[in-house]
């Protein structure tokens, strides 16, 4: 039977590449996130390419949407052998000191909490499969700190607690726990809601900057990771573009 992979997030950029790049390395994707219209041409666009997917709408916010998720996933043939847990995002570039509270509370629900609410859910599916990959997507945030970054940073560093306590508590079980950690990556939409839509400011981050990475670059990351021998666990890889060396020093051609 064909193996499922279950994509968080999916519904635009590194979530919707990476649900692409899965259905072509033989998954059955299970595309969730909250945009049911996106959702369902992405599934279109994978069919065509010869691929297989589900949409399922799933919000990881709501305990009631996620368990919706995991009884999607259980009608469909096959074993859930993969969950990448994409969901996730930013909201403002605030110091500490005048920083929402509403955005960080989103944030720390979406980042952190859907990834617990999700891989709770589906955990059961993981480990009844016999070889069983959780891929949490965090960010190099997740263990460095930058002004401005504070809310963020708070929820990304929680996110990575989060994997490597799983990692260490599913010791012995037949479920690997992956980190993906990247730096720079352009994508429509995420300066757009760190910003409040604000198009001149999420360009704005990446002035000067050759070639950041793009969504597929993680995807291929996600896919690397996930089609190693089930005994090979990738704990954590970061990645970053050449012209990032580090959080604060990226090079610029102005």
């Amino acid at each position: 039977m064909t193996p499922i992979a279950i994509v968080t997030g999916a519904s635009s950029g590194i979530g919707a590449a990476t649900a692409r790049r899965l259905a072509a390395e033989g998954f059955h994707v299970v595309a969730a996130a909250r945009r049911t219209d996106r959702l369902e041409a992405l599934v279109k666009d994978i069919t065509a390419a010869g691929g297989t997917a589900t949409a399922v709408a799933c919000d990881v916010t709501s305990d009631e949407s996620v368990a919706e998720l995991a009884a999607a996933v259980a009608e469909l043939a096959g074993p859930l052998t993969l969950l990448v847990n994409n969901a996730g995002g930013a909201r403002g570039l605030d110091p500490v000191e005048t920083g929402s509270v509403a955005d960080w509370q989103w944030m720390y629900d979406v980042n952190v909490l859907g990834t617990l609410r999700v891989t709770q859910a589906l955990l059961p599916a993981l480990v009844a499969s016999g070889a069983g990959t959780v891929v949490v997507l965090s960010s190099t945030a997740g263990f460095i700190v930058y002004e401005g970054g504070g809310g963020y940073a708070a929820a990304k560093h929680a996110q990575t607690a989060l994997a490597g306590t799983l990692r260490l508590e599913l010791s012995g079980r037949p479920v690997r726990v992956i980190e993906i950690d990247p730096g720079m990556v352009k994508t429509d939409e995420f300066g757009l809601v760190r910003f409040g839509g604000d198009a001149d400011k999420a360009q704005s981050v990446y002035a000067g900057v050759a070639d950041p990475l793009v969504a597929e670059d993680i995807a291929d990351c996600v896919a690397w990771c996930a089609t190693r021998p089930h005994h090979v666990n990738v704990d954590r890889l970061v990645v970053r573009p050449l012209a990032q060396a580090a959080q604060h020093k990226v090079h610029r051609v102005l």
